[in-house]
C-alpha cells in the first residue's frame, strides 16, 4: 500500500478513530508508477460524482424510468437509493483497509479463490466500459439537440462518438489530476443549473403534493420493479473513487467519505428530480418518457427558458465527463488485473512521464469506441444506445457489488478475527438487495433486445473464465 510519507500518521490516527485494529494487514498495492497522494478529497469525490454523472440522470435516465414506472418514478428511485446506500456502507468499510487501484475487484481478490476474483475483475471492467459507452449515446443525443436547433440538421453520430471517446482517452492518458479537476467543475456547474430550475419551478407553481404521484395512479408493481433496476444505473460508479487508492491523499479517510457522500448526494438529488420532473411535465401536459430534452421544457415552465439551453449544454459536457470518469476507473481495474497476470502484464505499469496506465487507457478507449460507432453507423437511436449499454453495465455492477457484500464479513473475520452482528446484517441485506435487483432484470422478461443482454453478459463472463482455465501460467493473486 503506497502512502505519502507525510500522511502515515494521519492514516494511523484515522484507523484508531474508526476502531480498526493496528494488527490488521491492509490489502497491498504493488509498485505501479502512479503518482501517490496527488488528488485532494474534493478531486477524489469528483471521480465518484462524475462516474455517477448526476446531470445525465435528470436529462436521460429519469425519462426512461418514467416509461416503466410512471407516477412511481420517485418510488423507484427511493428503493434504488436504499439499495445503493447499503452497498455504499459495504464499500466504505472495505475502503478503510484498502488503498489500491483495483476498485471492487481488489476486494474480491482479498478473500475469494482466483477464479472468483477473475469474474469480479471482468465484471468491473465491463461495468465501467459499458457505462462509458452508454453515456457516449447520451453525448450523441445532446449533440443532435444543438445541431438540429442551430444547424437544422443532425450531428454525424459516428463523428460525435469518436470525438467523445477520443477526447476522454487523450485526457485520461495525459494526467489524472487534470481529469479529476475537469470532472468536478463540469458536474458542479451542470447540477447547479438543474437545481436552480427545480427551485424556480417550485417557487412559481407553489409547493404542493402531486395527487397522481402520491397515490401512485396507474402504477404497477412490475413497472416499479423494472424501474428500480434502471434507476440503479443512475448510481453505478459511485464506488469508483476506490480506484484512486494510490493517487488520493489520505486514502483510508478520503475514499470512504467520498463513497458515502456521493451515494447520499445522488440519492437525494435523483429522488427530487424524479418527483419534480414528473410534476412539471404533468403541468405542461407532456409525456416525460418521450422528451429528448426535458430540462429545457421545465426551464421554460419555470420562466428561465434561456437556462434550459445551458442545462442541455451542461448535459452534453457531463456525458463527456462521465465517459472520462468511466475510462479512468476501468483503466485502473485493468492495471490491477495486469499486475495479477489476468491480462498481459504490460497493462500493469504506468507511463514513465504521465504516471497514468497508458496502455490500459488506450485499450479501454478502443473497446468503448468500437461498439458505439458500429451502432451509430447502423442508424440506431442514441437513446437506445444509452439504454442498451446502460442496462448491460448493470449486470457487471450487480455482480461486483454482490461479491463485495459477500466478501466483507469473510475479510473482516480473516484479517481482524472479529465480526459484529451489525456488519453481518449489513452484508446479508446488501447481498439480498443485489439478488433482488438481478431478479428484476430477468422477470418479467423484458422486450428485445433487453432480453438478450443477460445471455450476452454470461457469454462474456464465460470467455473470461475460459481464459483463466486454459491459461498455462499461474496468475499470482494479491492478498
Amino acid at each position: 500500500m503506497l502512502y505519502p510519507a507525510s500522511d502515515s500518521d494521519a492514516e494511523g490516527n484515522y484507523q484508531m478513530e474508526q476502531g480498526i485494529s493496528a494488527t490488521v494487514e491492509p490489502i497491498a498495492e504493488p509498485a505501479s508508477g502512479l503518482r501517490s497522494g496527488v488528488l485532494s478529497p474534493m478531486e477524489t469525490l469528483a471521480q465518484s460524482i462524475s462516474t455517477i454523472a448526476p446531470t445525465a440522470s435528470p436529462t436521460m435516465t429519469v425519462p426512461l424510468v418514467f416509461v416503466l414506472a410512471g407516477n412511481g418514478t420517485w418510488l423507484a428511485y427511493l428503493f434504488a437509493t436504499s439499495a445503493i446506500l447499503l452497498m455504499a456502507f459495504v464499500v466504505s468499510k472495505f475502503a478503510r483497509y484498502s488503498s489500491c487501484s483495483g476498485s471492487l475487484y481488489t476486494y474480491a481478490t482479498s478473500c475469494f479463490p482466483p477464479i472468483v476474483s477473475d469474474i469480479a475483475g471482468w465484471a468491473m471492467l465491463l461495468a465501467y466500459a459499458a457505462t462509458g459507452m452508454s453515456v457516449v449515446g447520451g453525448f450523441i443525443n445532446y449533440a443532435n439537440v444543438f445541431a438540429l436547433e442551430f444547424l437544422h440538421r443532425p450531428a454525424p453520430p459516428v463523428l460525435m462518438a469518436i470525438l467523445c471517446v477520443g477526447g476522454a482517452t487523450f485526457t485520461a492518458y495525459r494526467d489524472v489530476q487534470v481529469s479529476a479537476r475537469l470532472m468536478l467543475w463540469i458536474e458542479a456547474a451542470a447540477v447547479l443549473m438543474i437545481a436552480i430550475v427545480l427551485a424556480l419551478l417550485l417557487w412559481r407553481n407553489g409547493l404542493h403534493v402531486d395527487p397522481g404521484q402520491f397515490h401512485l395512479t396507474g402504477v404497477s408493481a412490475s413497472g416499479v420493479r423494472l424501474g428500480v433496476v434502471l434507476a440503479i444505473f443512475s448510481f453505478v460508479g459511485f464506488e469508483s473513487a476506490t480506484s484512486l487508492g494510490t493517487e488520493a491523499v489520505n486514502p483510508l479517510r478520503t475514499i470512504p467519505r467520498a463513497v458515502i457522500q456521493s451515494a447520499v448526494f445522488a440519492g437525494l438529488f435523483f429522488i427530487l428530480c424524479a418527483y419534480l420532473e414528473t410534476l412539471g411535465m404533468h403541468a405542461l401536459n407532456q409525456n416525460l418518457g418521450e422528451s429528448t430534452a426535458p430540462m429545457r421544457s421545465l426551464a421554460r415552465l419555470a420562466g428561465v427558458g434561456v437556462l434550459g439551453v445551458f442545462i442541455d449544454l451542461g448535459a452534453l459536457v457531463s456525458m463527456f465527463a462521465c465517459t472520462l470518469a468511466c475510462l479512468t476507473a476501468a483503466a485502473r481495474v485493468m492495471m490491477r488485473m495486469g499486475q495479477n497476470g489476468i491480462v498481459h502484464r504490460s497493462f500493469g505499469v504506468a507511463h514513465s512521464k504521465n504516471a497514468t496506465p497508458h496502455l490500459a487507457v488506450l485499450s479501454i478507449g478502443l473497446a468503448m469506441a468500437l461498439p458505439v460507432t458500429y451502432l451509430a453507423a447502423r442508424g440506431f437511436d442514441s437513446r437506445d444506445i444509452y439504454g442498451w449499454m446502460g442496462s448491460l453495465s448493470v449486470y457487471g455492477f450487480i455482480t461486483a457489488y454482490g461479491l463485495a457484500a459477500v466478501a466483507l464479513p469473510i475479510y473482516l473475520k480473516q484479517h481482524t478475527g472479529r465480526l459484529s452482528g451489525g456488519t453481518l446484517a449489513l452484508s446479508i441485506a446488501a447481498t439480498l438487495a443485489m439478488v433482488l435487483a438481478l431478479a428484476g432484470t430477468l422477470y418479467p422478461v423484458p422486450d428485445r433486445p433487453y432480453n438478450w443482454l443477460p445471455y450476452l453478459y454470461l457469454v462474456y463472463l464465460a470467455c473470461g473464465t475460459g481464459w483463466y482455465l486454459v491459461s498455462a501460467k499461474r496468475r499470482p493473486v494479491l492478498v
